[in-house]
């Protein structure tokens, strides 16, 4: 089966209740439709109702099993404003203050996710990276002893021109502008688990340089070094190597010219790029010149899924976010501890 073949599959099994804080957007109705067409998903909308009902009657589309919710009339709203505001009063956020903030679609999605109500929830299509970001960091925070939320795509190489296919990703390449070391280790310690959860195939993380053991000299290789070294010492089970070129972590053969001891063998699946413009151009050169399939950023880190979209997403590409968002939900789940008899 295709990755994203077994992406929504699973996605269906799992029947995951995932929250759209753009709803009024045609493009997240399209996907919200065909989610609860496909079973991939149970969706749930927010946002002004009278905007997202229009935009459901505009595409001839029924909203019938899609949840829809607005802020400003949600009975909901008084109870989520209360969380907020025990998640913020720290801050300085008094009970009006949340209850106003709680208005906002993409902190009302949010807090739904917080309080147990929805599992996961998806933004961006029309608000930028740094709200989202910043929005779920607030209302649902990092999971517990993990230090960085970062993100990562999933690369999904399936056509026919692939000579290598299947599911890879490429991190971090929306998040996180210039990782030190020890940060670069959290992010490949966290994609490593990603690429677990979405695929359940073993990773297998190549740390990208412009040098290859060695073949350059500079502080920006040493940080590359620096943190294989961390990840490795963190989890010595993690099958990691660094610094490598993509070509030695890709090709067996360069690799058996340019790394020939290297555990990967130039089948890496897990690319850790050592910044954020080098990990952004990447992905993107994969999408339009290679065909690959691009999801994301997918945001990892949180406590409860919360991810974001590319304000040029499709519908399409929308509807894959969601069956990712249901894998993490499903890992969450399985994460969290036994209740106390």
């Amino acid at each position: 089966m295709k990755p994203l073949e077994m992406l929504l599959a699973n996605a269906a099994r799992s029947n995951r209740r995932i929250v759209l804080s753009e709803g009024a957007d045609p493009r997240v109705i399209q996907a919200a439709c065909a989610a609860r067409d496909r079973q991939i998903a149970r969706p749930i909308l927010v946002g002004p109702e009278a905007a997202i009902r229009a935009g459901f009657a505009a595409a001839g589309l029924s909203a019938e099993g899609i949840v829809l919710h607005d802020p400003e009339t949600s009975p909901l709203s008084d109870d989520l404003a209360a969380l907020f505001h025990a998640r913020r009063k720290h801050k300085g956020v008094t009970p009006e203050a949340a209850r106003a903030a709680v208005n906002n679609a993409h902190v009302f999605a949010a807090a739904l996710v917080a309080s147990g109500q929805a599992d996961g929830t998806i933004g961006g299509a029309v608000a930028t990276t740094a709200e989202i970001v910043r929005t779920a960091i607030q209302v649902i925070g990092p999971k517990p002893g993990t230090p960085l939320v970062s993100s990562f795509f999933l690369m999904l190489f399936c056509a026919e021109q692939h000579a290598k296919k299947g599911a890879h990703i490429f991190a971090d390449s929306g998040l996180v502008i210039d990782p030190d070391a020890e940060e670069m280790a959290i992010i490949a310690r966290s994609a490593a688990e990603s690429f677990r959860t979405l695929t359940a195939e073993v990773p297998r993380v190549a740390m990208l340089s412009f040098s290859t053991r060695g073949s350059a000299a500079h502080d920006s290789v040493s940080k590359v070094v620096q943190a294989t070294a961390l990840a490795r010492a963190a989890d010595p089970t993690l099958l990691i190597d660094g610094e490598l070129q993509f070509d030695a972590a890709f090709v067996p053969d360069v690799a058996a010219a340019k790394a020939k001891d290297s555990p990967l063998g130039g089948n890496a699946n897990v690319f850790v790029f050592p910044n954020l413009e080098s990990g952004n151009i990447a992905y993107k050169i994969a999408q339009r010149l290679g065909g690959a399939v691009a999801i994301g950023p997918v945001l990892q880190g949180l406590a409860k899924p919360a991810n974001d979209l590319s304000r040029g997403c499709s519908s399409e590409d929308i509807l894959h976010m969601i069956a990712v968002t249901a894998a993490q939900a499903d890992a969450a789940c399985l994460a969290e501890p036994e209740p106390a008899l």
